[in-house]
């Protein structure tokens, strides 16, 4: 039995990721093993969730990815856990399209068969506040709300107001709520947040949420409510049948470089790959004995000048890209091997310079939402015409050379055109592709390390045999 139970909102900042926060907390305290979960493709709430933990918390898409991939993620993370706690997006029933479920909080609690508590904000209402809970019942009357949590409630009599006038009209039970203030304040998700998070800086607002939800909140019913069996018909898991590691893939991590969905770097690993870590912001050169090197996304524009400073690092790089070095980068890492990149302080630093163009961020942003791509070319993670899915999120913008090959055709809903950047042995880009929408992007890259791997190791035979 896996017990899981779903966290949703009417909408967005009505207070989902401090329930959650605090209810995975609470649950911690009382000994239990619990695993978070975060629907849609966002880095920053699941950082929070491992925090709180201790264990990893993983996306679920329903978008991004098909229905049986979003349950074998589901199953593989949830494994030895007592309680899988999953964090909404937006409101409850918003997705890729006005009229559907598609890629909402909805369908991710339809796949998972799990009960949803729904978050609701009561401020300045009573009796309306079931209107609403009634209007998200009668949406769609396949899902399974199981409960309710306000928020904002102005005080006790005006919580139990509103909770008599839920549970009469929408026959479903109010497990507790909120007072308006009554939580400390989530911390303003600027920049440097998750450094912060990994310093464990946060873990007193961790607890203090735990301990108001553990006095406000009914958690032996919700635990109750979770208690529902799952029936899973996936008979393969992608994380199955690792291949014996054949590759050193070098993967940049530190404050800068931190967005990575676990998924990709399971797949990597699955294929073949030994990941070695490294730090550019601290200046680590480039691990001994690579094959590979993935930069993933995070802030390189809050460190530019740091960065900028480690000299013998980019050209190390620049100088194994020049060597063929097989390398995928996605946002933040995209940026960092463009030529410049220019802060909103209007102040320039250097980059890595292995792509030519500039970056410059921009005050508002420039790019958000879903996308899939297309690659344009035979490339090093897609065959020509291959297709996968991702999310684009930044505030800078490339001006590119004219000589440069851009890697895809790039289709949302209200954008299409060319995107990235392309070599025979580099792909980058702002989106960040989640390797599990086609699984065959770590296979095909670790194809290419290893590769790689041949050639470098006739090179050597050749020198060797010359001197």
């Amino acid at each position: 039995m896996q017990r899981r139970i779903v966290i949703a909102g009417t909408n967005s900042g009505v207070g989902k990721t401090t329930i959650t926060l605090g209810l995975l907390a609470a649950f911690r305290s009382k000994g239990l093993s619990v695993q978070g979960f975060k629907c849609g493709p966002d880095y920053i709430d699941p950082s929070y969730h491992t925090a709180v933990t201790g264990r990893h918390s993983r996306n679920l898409d329903s978008w991004m990815l098909t229905h049986d991939i979003v349950k074998d993620i589901f199953v593989e993370a949830s494994t030895g856990a007592d309680l899988s706690i999953i964090e909404g997006v937006m409101g409850f029933y918003d997705g890729k399209s006005p009229e559907s479920n598609v890629g909402s909080t909805a369908e991710i609690s339809q796949l998972l068969g799990a009960p949803v508590i729904l978050v609701v904000n009561i401020g300045s209402m009573a009796r309306s506040a079931a209107a609403i809970v009634k209007g998200f019942q009668l949406l769609d009357e396949n899902i399974d709300i199981a409960g309710i949590i306000v928020n904002q409630a102005g005080s006790e009599g005006h919580y139990q107001l509103c909770k008599t006038a839920i549970e009469k009209e929408c026959d479903v039970p109010v497990l507790g709520y909120l007072l308006r203030g009554d939580t400390p304040t989530i911390p303003e998700r600027h920049l440097g947040l998750i450094p912060a998070i990994e310093r464990g800086e946060l873990d007193n607002f961790f607890t203090s949420l735990g301990e108001v939800m553990k006095e406000r909140i009914d958690l032996d019913h919700i635990y109750e409510l979770s208690g529902q069996t799952l029936e899973v018909s996936s008979s393969h898991s992608l994380f199955s049948s690792p291949k014996e590691k054949s590759v050193r893939l070098a993967v940049a991590h530190d404050s800068a470089f931190n967005f990575y969905y676990i998924e990709n770097l399971q797949l990597l690993e699955t294929a073949g790959a030994e990941l070695v870590y490294f730090s550019p912001l601290a200046g680590d050169s480039l691990p001994e004995d690579i094959e590979g090197l993935y930069i993933g996304g995070g802030f390189p524009e809050e460190f530019a000048k740091e960065l900028s400073e480690h000299q013998l690092l980019k050209e190390e790089i620049k100088e194994a890209i020049l060597n063929e070095l097989p390398v995928f980068a996605e946002c933040g890492g995209y940026m960092y091997l463009t030529e410049t990149l220019t802060t909103t302080a209007g102040q320039t630093y250097p980059m890595v310079g292995a792509i030519k163009g500039e970056v410059t961020m921009q005050k508002s942003l420039a790019a958000l939402g879903y996308r899939e791509v297309t690659s344009l070319h035979e490339s090093i993670i897609l065959a020509k015409g291959e297709k996968a899915r991702g999310h684009e999120f930044h505030y800078s913008t490339y001006i590119g050379k004219a000589e440069t090959e851009q890697a895809y055709h790039l289709k949302a809903l209200r954008k299409e055109g060319k995107e990235g950047f392309f070599l025979p042995n580099v792909v980058a880009g702002y989106t960040h592709l989640h390797f599990a929408s086609n699984p065959t992007i770590a296979t095909r890259f670790i194809a290419a390390c290893q590769s790689y791997q041949s050639k470098k190791g006739l090179h050597n035979e050749t020198t060797t045999t010359n001197n």
